[in-house]
């Protein structure tokens, strides 16, 4: 099996701690996660170890189930989901690093298996540049939805 790494960092004019209740707020992650919708199965809102989550990403009736445990949970800096489903397997990590009193940076991970053997490490490079982008367009719309939540509070 093929194990692959993307990482991709945001900054955000917002404390750590705005930026962490964000990005682990799961039932609303679909407001900025591009395709995709969430939803707690277990641990009540899910901000917990051993919590599990689905996620559904895809388009109209076309969509991958993802289910999901947290299985590393350190707030508000480090939360690690580790992929259950039979297309995405592997781990989700999402870190906060606090820049200053109102800025953070999000680094969002994923170490992924791929499926398929060796038809899917062949396809990856393919593949690649379209994930790396719908993470990047997410990332935007996340960092918006932080600094918006941020200066309401303010």
């Amino acid at each position: 099996m093929t194990r692959i790494e993307l990482t991709e960092p945001v900054d955000v004019a917002a404390p750590a701690e705005v930026l962490w209740d964000v990005v682990t707020d799961w039932a609303n992650q679909g407001e900025w996660m591009l395709g995709t919708r969430v939803r707690p199965t277990s641990g009540g809102d899910g901000r917990r170890l051993g919590a599990t989550l689905e996620a559904v990403t895809g388009v109209g009736p076309l969509g991958v189930t993802d289910r999901m445990e947290v299985v590393e949970w350190t707030p508000p800096r480090r939360c690690v989901v580790r992929h259950l489903g039979k297309v995405v397997r592997g781990e989700g990590v999402f870190e906060v690093l606090p820049l200053g009193p109102e800025r953070a940076r999000f680094l969002w991970s994923e170490l992924l298996d791929l499926p398929l053997g060796r038809v899917g490490a062949l396809g990856w490079p393919l593949v690649r540049p379209a994930f790396r982008a719908g993470v990047a367009f997410s990332l935007r719309r996340m960092k918006r939805r932080c600094e918006a939540v941020y200066q309401s509070r303010a």
